[in-house]
């Protein structure tokens, strides 16, 4: 039988070759060219697969060779013809991408400066000079009439390169050291340089292939940092680095040989510890060391347990644990330093079935407390000396709390950052002892037009397929616009990894909503905006409860006059684009359009391999198909697997040739199979910027680009022209 599949095989292929051959010159001038195929023949669990696009996934050594070889180059020609593609089928849109852009610029108030930090004696800030990308990092010492120092001049050091981002900032104890990363390539591969701010210049110290974060020992010359294995970039390894010295002699304190677990470090805000972190999606694991002893041994806080998860806080004589441990919803415990295995842990905070507790912030006289009730975020503070406590309100009906830079441990201070969807990013200060609340910096929208009471927001819940599950759904639109049939309505959606999809303020969704869309979130399960058991629920063997929701989301929204199958659409990130290609397959006539960027879709060739970065870690999440039961669940749902001959959605896809996440050739598949199968005349388009990766362009401008073509692509379907 084998045999004869291979010769069948072989025969494919040839055939193939010799009619894309014969057909070379044709292809090369017909519009509706469809991308050649090379059948490759895969047999899981004895189910026989055939992927006739696999000859578009290049090893990173063919991407990064100067010198390109036939496959390359037949890669590089067929990205740049769905360039082309979409730059025709856009290019009445064109000025209305400028149009949009110029928009979304004149928002922006370009000399901005960032709400100072005050930490160990100086403040921190950084400022954007006009028509800059970046901005420039300073300093002032917390003295009268001290003079600005410059930190680092973004702008000037991205110059030449076509991506840029600053990973991590870190001073060393003394304040004479700043250690900073940077990735130039967009793989989130930082590497790590050293400046000495008395004398402005570098240091010879130069850490490649990095995670970008820096941790300080309290000796002023050591650091810790994160490397990753080159080919899976899974962050494995810990080492120990003295300044001044040549990296190759950097000593490697620990490494993650389960490679399923990723690693970190970092130190405690009390600055006593250096902890390294283990983590999987469903176990962690915690060592820690005294930070003025950084040559010492390492203690393990707690070893790792199969479904026990924790994360370490310290506090005097005590560290504090928040853990799922007998608790879904996850509860507080305590221990002393000295004793810090899982049976000396006491509890401090009990669990609560319908609470999720999220994070802890521990200062001298409080603790705040960040929790997730019936989908929204609450801040709770809790006094150390009485154990009172109390709760910071809010009064938006859907909105987005969270916890600020808070360097200090010393503070009766708490920062923290909300917005809604009406209301701009703001930074306040709250005093925890007198409850009052300062407004330091609220985002400004310039422009003269923008009005929060112009805007209504809503929250509306959607009734699952089960009939029993309620579906938050968060909804913004101008004030005036009339929610019936013919209003056009964008859903976004993600809910995967327990990422909750919390509403926030974007002044470029203006541009959407000042044209007559509604603009909503469909919370569905896999995020973790209804608790732990949300997650649960839409995860694995479980997962196409997230599909669900977000078709039953829309459909809500349609029964209920929002809008129709003929104005609504769809939109999803790297998981979320999964949802998306998933949602249409299972119902290809709900949506009018659909934007996915940089879309998760062949889960099944992905989660095989695992040379693929991120693919072993995340077993846990999708499951790993070389067990037949998640191979046979994940095959029912991946969305490359399951195209047919149907009459799909139009359709946008965006994505990075240097993604590190999703690379670019699942979209680039998708996309291929996609006009081969389908059976309208629907548009299917793709992006692919040649230069980023994972996160798009870098810059605060540039990336405003690529949502004009997105809006563009909108409004060209709603016969939108200004």
């Amino acid at each position: 039988m084998k045999k004869i599949i291979l010769f069948l095989l072989i025969f494919t292929s040839v055939t193939f070759s010799f009619v894309l051959e014969k057909n070379k010159n044709k292809d090369q001038v017909d519009a509706n060219i469809m991308a050649k195929k090379i059948p490759q023949l895969s047999i899981y669990h004895s189910d026989t697969l055939i992927d006739n696009y696999s000859w578009m996934r290049l090893s990173d050594s063919q991407k990064e060779s100067d010198v390109k070889d036939d496959q390359t180059q037949d890669v590089l020609d067929y990205l740049n013809y769905e360039n082309d593609c979409l730059k025709k089928e856009m290019q009445d849109t064109e000025s209305l991408q400028n149009k949009l852009f110029n928009e979304f610029i004149s928002r922006i108030k370009q000399d901005d400066e960032s709400v100072p930090i005050s930490y160990d004696g100086y403040t921190y800030y950084s400022k954007y000079e006009k028509g800059e990308d970046y901005p420039c990092h300073y300093r002032k010492k917390n003295i009268d009439s001290s003079k600005e120092e410059l930190l680092l001049d973004l702008p000037m050091m991205a110059k030449g390169s076509s991506y840029f981002a600053l990973g991590d900032k870190s001073i060393s104890s003394n304040n004479q050291f700043l250690a900073y990363s940077l990735d130039l390539q967009s793989r989130r591969q930082y590497t790590i340089q050293i400046k000495d701010l008395n004398t402005g210049k570098l240091l010879v110290d130069k850490i490649p292939n990095t995670t970008g974060s820096i941790t300080w020992a309290n000796d002023n010359k050591t650091i810790f940092y994160t490397k990753k294995d080159e080919i899976t970039l899974r962050s494995n390894q810990i080492f120990r680095h003295t300044i001044g010295t040549d990296p190759s002699e950097d000593v490697l304190v620990y490494e993650e040989k389960d490679e399923t677990f990723s690693c970190f470090v970092y130190k405690t805000k009390s600055k006593k510890y250096l902890v390294i972190g283990s983590y999987q999606t469903l176990s962690t694991e915690y060592r820690f060391l005294s930070a003025d002893d950084p040559l010492g041994e390492w203690q393990v806080f707690h070893p790792r347990e199969k479904n026990l998860e924790y994360s370490i806080s310290h506090y005097k004589d005590r560290f504090y644990i928040l853990t799922n441990w007998n608790a879904k919803n996850f509860r507080l415990m305590k221990t002393s330093i000295n004793s810090t295995l899982k049976n000396n842990w006491k509890e401090v905070i009990s669990h609560r079935k319908n609470v999720l507790l999220s994070s802890v912030d521990i200062f001298k006289n409080f603790m705040v407390l960040s929790e997730r009730i019936d989908g929204l975020r609450r801040i709770r503070v809790v006094n150390w000396q009485d154990n009172s406590e109390h709760y910071i309100d809010f009064n938006d009906p859907t909105y987005s709390i969270y916890s600020s830079t808070n360097l200090d441990f010393d503070t009766d201070l708490f920062r923290f950052t909300y917005t809604s969807l009406t209301t701009p990013r703001s930074v306040f200060d709250y005093n925890m002892s007198s409850k009052k609340r300062i407004l330091l910096k609220q985002k400004e929208v310039l422009g003269g037009d923008f009005n929060p009471a112009n805007y209504i927001s809503e929250r509306l819940f959607a009734l699952s397929r089960d009939g029993k599950t309620r579906i938050p759904i968060s909804l913004v639109y101008r004030k005036g616009v009339k929610k019936n049939a013919k209003s056009p309505l964008l859903l976004n959606g993600y809910g995967s990894y327990g990422y909750s999809s919390d509403p926030y303020f974007s002044t470029v969704r203006l541009s959407l909503l000042d044209r007559g869309f509604i603009y909503a979130i469909a919370h569905v399960r896999g995020g973790q905006e209804m608790g732990r058991n949300w997650y649960e629920d839409g995860k694995l063997l479980k997962k196409k409860n997230t599909f669900y929701d977000f078709i039953d989301c829309a459909k809500y929204l349609i029964r209920n006059k929002y809008t129709s199958n003929q104005h609504i659409y769809g939109s999803g990130g790297s998981a979320g684009g999964l949802l998306m290609g998933a949602v249409m397959n299972m119902e290809p006539n709900l949506f009018n359009g659909i934007i996915a960027g940089v879309p998760f879709v062949d889960v099944i060739n992905t989660m095989w391999d695992e040379s693929i970065p991120l693919t072993t870690g995340e077993f846990d999440e999708w499951g790993n198909p070389k067990e037949k039961e998640y191979y046979e669940y994940m095959k029912s749902y991946s969305p490359y697997d399951n195209i047919t001959a149907s009459n799909y959605p139009n359709l946008l896809i965006t994505t990075g040739y240097w993604d590190s996440q999703v690379q670019y050739w699942e979209p680039a598949k998708w996309i291929a199979k996609l006009k081969e199968y389908r059976t309208n005349d629907n548009l299917l388009l793709m992006y692919c910027n040649m230069d980023v990766g994972h996160g798009g362009s870098s810059g605060r401008f540039e990336s405003l680009k690529e949502i004009a073509l997105e809006y563009a692509f909108l409004f060209k379907l709603e016969e939108i022209t200004e």
